[in-house]
């Protein structure tokens, strides 16, 4: 015959709940922290990995007239 162990399964009850308590405490922390390096980054004026692109674009469009308008004006001198 088994018996119930009453101790156990408060013992194992606080521990469940202590887990669930250290879970929401670790989302919170994430969630803190992710707010602070926010904050942070906006201080220090990056630039976003979007705002990055656009500008590599741009600048790699200019190069491209740059190349273009060179070879244009050495046909130009050449004549």
């Amino acid at each position: 015959m088994q018996t119930r162990n009453r101790f156990m399964d408060d013992f194992s009850q606080l521990m469940t709940n202590a887990m669930g308590v250290a879970q929401g405490a670790r989302a919170e922390a994430e969630t803190a922290f992710k707010s602070m390096m926010d904050r942070w980054m906006a201080d220090r004026d990056f630039v976003t990995r979007e705002e990055f692109d656009a500008v590599r674009a741009m600048a790699q469009k200019a190069r491209e007239e740059n190349e273009a308008l060179k070879a244009r004006i050495e046909g130009l001198e050449g004549k």
